[in-house]
């Protein structure tokens, strides 16, 4: 695959928890919880996200941004975006970010990058599946059900839609204006998810919770960060210990990575799941609203 020592660490987290989701899905089949296969659907999806990103799916540049930030990357990189482009080219030659506020910059371009793709992949599943249904002749009780799996992928996508729309505002309030340094949160993730907050059914009490757990979430993802620079450094010393030939050197070096690789994989595993459940939890509160 290519991948740098950062987007294999990456890689196993998100297999790791497609592998605890299906594991939960197989239990619920078995007791009958899944009739209408709408969380089997979403499995699907979420795999083909994953071989998308990684470029397993068999298609050539299909993979995602790096992850790995610490070589620049923004030259060669691209946004698939001719809007993202442009502003990001305008936040490069204002004078208004320093080389850390480039990176952090250009880390929510990569991440809004990646939104836009997961929403096309949810489009053209409903889409198929829309297709599938049209092509139904007698309505029945189980197309009543997958009338309902559509109207669910349907909110879904309003969910994706309005937090892509949200957050390419909030990319061109920053790319003209600079970083706010008042700003509540850094990381682009968690900027997502207390936007959504905001506008989820959420009391002032239950807002404030959210508010101190994003805070503990952000925290954690810079703790990821920093594992994530210390692994790739790690893997450009052993690449070049490997050529001198010092078996102690290098056996020392390679305890120090394969430290550094678990510690990596295992904070990537929890910053996905914490994401997943505060993610959860948000839609739960937007759904209500339209209820």
């Amino acid at each position: 695959l290519h991948l740098s020592a950062v987007k294999l660490a990456e890689l196993h987290s998100d297999l790791k928890l497609q592998e605890k989701d299906e594991l939960s899905w197989k239990k619920l089949k078995a007791e009958g919880l899944d009739e209408d296969g709408e969380k089997e659907a979403k499995l699907r999806r979420n795999l083909n996200v994953i071989m998308t990103k990684y470029g397993m799916n068999g298609k050539k540049d299909s993979q995602l941004l790096d992850t790995n930030y610490i070589k620049d990357g923004t030259e060669s990189d691209t946004l698939d975006d001719p809007r993202l482009e442009k502003l990001w080219s305008k936040a490069k030659t204002s004078g208004k970010f320093s080389d850390e506020e480039l990176d952090k910059l250009w880390r929510e371009f990569k991440h809004h990058k990646e939104k836009i793709h997961e929403y096309n992949i949810l489009l053209e599943t409903v889409s198929r599946t829309e297709d599938i249904h049209k092509n139904v002749i007698n309505p029945s009780e189980e197309n009543l059900v997958k009338e309902e799996i559509l109207h669910n992928k349907h909110r879904e996508l309003k969910d994706k839609l309005r937090s892509i729309n949200q957050g390419f505002e909030r990319l061109r309030k920053v790319s003209h204006q600079g970083y706010d340094a008042t700003s509540e949160f850094e990381e682009p993730r968690v900027i997502d998810l207390w936007d959504m907050a905001k506008s989820a059914n959420f009391t002032e009490k239950e807002l404030e919770s959210f508010r101190e757990e994003l805070k503990h979430f952000e925290a954690k993802i810079e703790k990821h960060h920093h594992y994530q620079k210390q692994l790739e450094i790690s893997h450009q010393k052993l690449k070049h210990v490997e050529g001198t030939g010092d078996k102690e050197h290098l056996n020392r070096n390679k305890e120090k990575y394969a430290m550094l690789e678990e510690k990596t994989k295992e904070l990537g595993y929890k910053v996905k799941k914490h994401l997943q459940d505060l993610s959860s939890r948000i839609s739960q509160g937007l759904q209500h609203n339209e209820l």
